[in-house]
């Protein structure tokens, strides 16, 4: 199995590609735009006195002051790793910008990833200012990864699932312990991961990408409690929503399990591989159905 799972992980192609070239374009447009905001910020009161004092009237005299915004060391690192890489991300452009676009909006954010990759650097960049938790079942990779980016924050987590059993699961999934809101560390849910690291059960996630674990061989642990934690979490959050994204949805267990526990009536988006939901806490509301 862990064979397997390094195979996976080594499957990424070597060589560069137009993907990687509109990724890197794609990152530079992401940072001018978060510099154009900063720099159209309106301006504080003193500033603005101080320019009013100058413009009346203008001197030969007056010197102009260009503002100058440095770009902040994680979106520099990003840009250099994608710009002298030749691994391509596990995501194409297309999927990666439906979820880049809700980061554009809602980051600095409370971003958690199911999954450690070679895109993980890209996502921490995409939430600058915010804090971003990847979650990884192969502790192998988690030192590889460290080593090159030990600004990365990652945990690792176990599984006790196999896709086998992905059909059981589903059925148990439907039972009156799988959809009731409450704490997931004491769930009764067969679906529900319940050794967590803490930080995932103390925050309060604005948005979550599941795209791990291994899913795509009978023996390996599949998505299926990743996709229905992901839903609880978002549905547990003590006020407003949650966006939720799940790649791989080609697949039957993807395909599957977002629909039931993520819920078509929340679904916002499908790009590609790649679903997103927008799912409202159900706290506020306890009498909400598990799905509208």
């Amino acid at each position: 199995m862990a064979g397997l799972h390094k195979s996976m992980k080594a499957k990424l192609q070597n060589t560069p590609n137009l993907k990687l070239i509109l990724l890197g374009f794609f990152l530079l447009f992401t940072i001018f735009m978060i510099l154009r905001s900063n720099s159209s910020s309106p301006p504080s009161p003193i500033t603005q006195t101080r320019a009013q004092a100058q413009s009346y009237p203008p001197t030969q005299s007056t010197p102009i002051i260009h503002s100058c915004s440095k770009i902040p060391p994680s979106l520099v690192e990003s840009i250099l790793h994608y710009a002298t890489s030749n691994t391509t991300p596990q995501q194409t452009l297309s999927e990666i910008s439906v979820s880049a676009r809700v980061l554009a909006k809602k980051s600095p954010c409370n971003f958690l990833v199911f999954g450690l990759g070679h895109d993980s650097l890209m996502w921490t960049a995409l939430n600058h200012g915010g804090r971003t938790v990847f979650l990884e079942e192969d502790k192998k990779w988690i030192e590889t990864i460290q080593e090159k980016f030990p600004q990365l924050e990652s945990y690792h987590i176990k599984y006790d699932t196999k896709v086998t059993m992905a059909d059981d699961l589903m059925e148990s999934g439907r039972m009156p312990e799988c959809i009731s809101i409450g704490d997931l560390k004491f769930s009764e849910c067969r679906l529900a991961l319940k050794e967590l690291p803490r930080v995932v059960h103390d925050m309060e996630w604005d948005v979550i990408m599941v795209d791990a674990p291994t899913g795509w061989i009978p023996e390996a642990p599949g998505r299926m409690g990743a996709i229905y934690t992901a839903g609880m979490l978002a549905r547990g959050k003590k006020e407003g929503d949650t966006d939720v994204f799940v790649h791989d949805v080609d697949r039957i267990v993807e395909d599957k399990y977002s629909k039931e526990f993520l819920c078509g009536g929340y679904l916002k988006e499908q790009e590609g591989r790649i679903r997103h939901f927008n799912i409202p806490s159900h706290r506020t509301s306890l009498a909400m159905p598990f799905c509208p």
